[in-house]
């Protein structure tokens, strides 16, 4: 098993508590896992990407090459455009649908959709209004991440139970809108 990730999004989009998520879900599989984050600003609206290598044999590097990634999760989706050079031919784009328009200069939708719909396997969906129908604002991120299930190949329960190991911690009400927010993005998957 070998599963190679580029999450990325803007600041403040919550693409590092997705990263830690999935590896809790791979480490409790005792599968081997690199990560490396490049922070833009540290605050919200600066470019963030992580590298996210998962395998069941030891893993040299911890970033993934040019064609090397097997799934991008995306928060935004000219974000998702920009990695798409380090997508593998059979690779899969998971993408929020909502631009996050931090720049002046951002590009018109409709021509980010069709570069979108020229990529073969692509999953663009309105997390944020999902999020905001279902009373889980703050769990958009999440969603996502429900959407990307199948293609990171991590067994949907045991992306559960990661969740409740990670939110644990901030109580009942935060672990139970993660693990809503993960259904609705399983139930979002083509």
């Amino acid at each position: 098993m070998k599963t190679d990730i580029i999450l990325c999004g803007v600041g403040g989009q919550g693409i590092l508590s997705i990263a830690t998520i999935i590896g809790e879900a791979a480490m409790n599989e005792n599968l081997y896992i690199k990560q490396a984050e490049v922070h833009g600003m540290s605050q919200r609206g600066g470019d963030v990407q992580s590298n996210l290598r998962i395998s069941s044999e030891p893993i040299n590097s911890d970033l993934i090459a040019m064609g090397g990634a097997d799934v991008i999760i995306s928060m935004e989706p000219m974000e998702a455009l920009r990695y798409l050079p380090y997508l593998s031919k059979e690779g899969w784009i998971i993408t929020s649908s909502t631009p996050f328009v931090n720049i002046p200069n951002y590009p018109d939708m409709a021509v980010i959709n069709a570069d979108l719909a020229k990529i073969h396997n692509v999953i663009a969906i309105d997390i944020e209004q999902m999020a905001k129908d279902n009373g889980i604002a703050r769990s958009a991120n999440v969603i996502l991440l429900g959407a990307a299930q199948k293609a990171l190949g991590i067994e949907y329960q045991k992306l559960e139970d990661a969740i409740r190991r990670v939110f644990g911690r901030k109580g009942d009400a935060v672990v139970e809108a993660n693990i809503k927010a993960l259904a609705l993005g399983k139930a979002a998957q083509k």
